[in-house]
């Protein structure tokens, strides 16, 4: 036949391939853009709502019965004002009521702000957002195919990476900056490279309490004063308050004390592993992440009712046959979406892992364990997705390439978190029936196709959709060296994400060691 009609109730547009190009190459408002952060989950739930209650009623029973040991004496004093009692064993034990009440006060929808507020995270029902976590402390290096000790520049770069991909939504630190042997210096300057690097939120721990002090200066200065960054906190603590099982990290909760205190949010982080410091059978695991996550909601709410923390309930596995951490297994998945689960039961903005590899390298592997986990977790309507790219060896190493990848793999991911659009438009026949009955018998040409095809479809940036005679004559282009091109294509244009003036007056109160 000749040319396509027109199958729309507009004019038909001509221009074929050209203008198809030209439509893909023009930019897309955020509202109609195919995947954006905080698109809602929440269709997927490996527990059924009986399930679900009962780890609900075992976690308060373990809260109850066995309680966490370990707590400091402000912690103590703050605990047992509010209702928890100290038993002669020094556990601190909950009352049933006692979590009731907590939970009654607890901040819901919270927002964490970014320094830019287009990357504002609001997290509430089952938004899901997508970022980075983690503290390697290698870099996987493609280019010379080796693990080094990661270093503050690199940690920098990760930061710089995060903010050009689309698909990450926040950059919590992923490595260790083994190059800064002093405590308070590394805190300083892993605060300083993840702000020099990305307008994204970002969230970072202290190794000691006495070096909060210095990095909200540090919050402070960046921010433009003190009550500037308490209007807008872009940073949050990532706090392991409790050391598995079922006791405080004392030093942790004395962090996490003088965080609140200075208007910073928490992530109430529990991350025992399955069949090591956590219960082997994958419901059980969640009972005592939800327990400790619980006792934190109490530390919380009762020092300061309110004060936005994410219930972080992080249990990993083990494999079983040699207790090494898995990240990237089935059960992973699971336990990562009960875990959003028990989040969505109790209302709270929740966080968990995902997207970590077993593998050494971004390999079919890699692949395979990052999508499962993340496509889970997204589904399941998981607030805060952390260690969702970028994450190798079970934690131990971080890959900037990997990082560029997992770009591709979360937009495929959260392309499924959207799902279906049954609409009355998306179903109509007419289009159907004007192809058919009167048009070319295609609807590669239709206006609803030129239409929807960068509204309702995603491509990927790194992934090759080419046939093999199109690869072949693409000199059969490698995925990897694709990635390792389009790294440094970023980290050439990537801005320094300080006011010079204000980085000038920041070197000048610190020891920076970022070049």
């Amino acid at each position: 036949m000749g040319e396509a009609t027109s199958t729309g109730a507009g004019p038909r547009r001509s221009g074929g391939r050209a203008a198809r190009v030209a439509m893909r190459a023009a930019p897309l408002a955020d509202n109609v853009r195919p995947v954006r952060p905080g698109m809602s989950g929440g269709l997927y739930n490996p527990l059924s709502t009986a399930q679900v209650a009962r780890i609900h009623q075992a976690a308060l029973q373990a809260l109850e019965e066995i309680g966490l040991s370990q707590a400091p004496p402000s912690g103590v004093e703050v605990m047992t004002a509010a209702g928890a009692i100290q038993g002669d064993d020094g556990r601190l034990r909950f009352p049933r009521a006692l979590v009731e009440d907590m939970l009654a006060i607890a901040a819901r929808d919270i927002t964490l702000h970014a320094r830019d507020p287009q990357h504002d995270l609001k997290l509430s029902g089952t938004r899901v957002h997508f970022g980075t976590a983690g503290a390697a402390v290698h870099l996987v290096d493609l280019e010379t195919n080796s693990y080094r000790d990661s270093t503050v520049q690199d940690l920098y770069d990760a930061a710089r990476l995060t903010q050009n991909l689309d698909n990450l939504h926040f950059f919590q630190r992923a490595m260790v900056c083994r190059d800064i042997p002093d405590n308070y210096e590394l805190d300083l300057n892993t605060l300083y490279a993840s702000c020099a690097g990305t307008t994204k939120h970002v969230g970072t721990s202290f190794t000691e309490v006495a070096n909060v002090r210095g990095c909200l200066q540090l919050a402070h200065m960046i921010a433009g004063g003190e009550n500037a960054w308490r209007a807008r906190p872009f940073v949050s603590n990532s706090n392991c308050f409790v050391v598995p099982p079922m006791k405080f990290a004392t030093e942790s909760c004395l962090v996490m004390e003088a965080c609140i205190r200075g208007g910073m949010p928490v992530l109430l982080l529990s991350a025992g592993q399955a069949g090591a410091t956590a219960p082997a059978p994958i419901a059980t695991a969640i009972v005592q992440a939800v327990a400790e996550c619980l006792a934190g909601m109490v530390y919380v709410n009762a020092m300061m009712p309110g004060h936005p923390a994410i219930f972080g309930t992080w249990p990993f596995v083990s494999d079983l046959r040699t207790g090494a951490m898995s990240g990237g297994s089935a059960e992973q998945a699971l336990l990562t979406a009960g875990c959003a689960q028990m989040h969505r039961f109790y209302g709270l903005p929740g966080g968990a892992a995902a997207g970590i590899s077993d593998s050494k390298v971004p390999d079919m592997q890699a692949g395979w364990e990052q999508g499962i986990t993340n496509v889970m977790a997204g589904l399941s309507g998981l607030n805060m997705v952390y260690e969702a790219a970028g994450m190798h060896a079970s934690l131990l190493g971080f890959c900037f390439e990997s990082l560029v990848l997992g770009d591709d793999i979360l937009g495929q991911v959260m392309r499924c978190v959207r799902g279906i659009d049954v609409t009355e438009d998306s179903v109509s026949i007419e289009v159907m029936r004007d192809v058919c009955l009167n048009g070319p018998g295609h609807y590669l040409g239709s206006d609803q196709t030129l239409k929807l095809m960068q509204t309702e479809y995603i491509y990927p940036t790194v992934g090759n959709r080419m046939s093999p005679k199109e690869w072949a004559e693409n000199d059969k282009p490698d995925l990897l060296e694709t990635a390792i091109a389009r790294k440094n294509a970023i980290l050439a244009k990537a801005d320094h994400q300080i006011d010079p003036q204000i980085d000038r007056a920041i070197r000048s109160t610190f020891r920076i060691h970022l070049a």
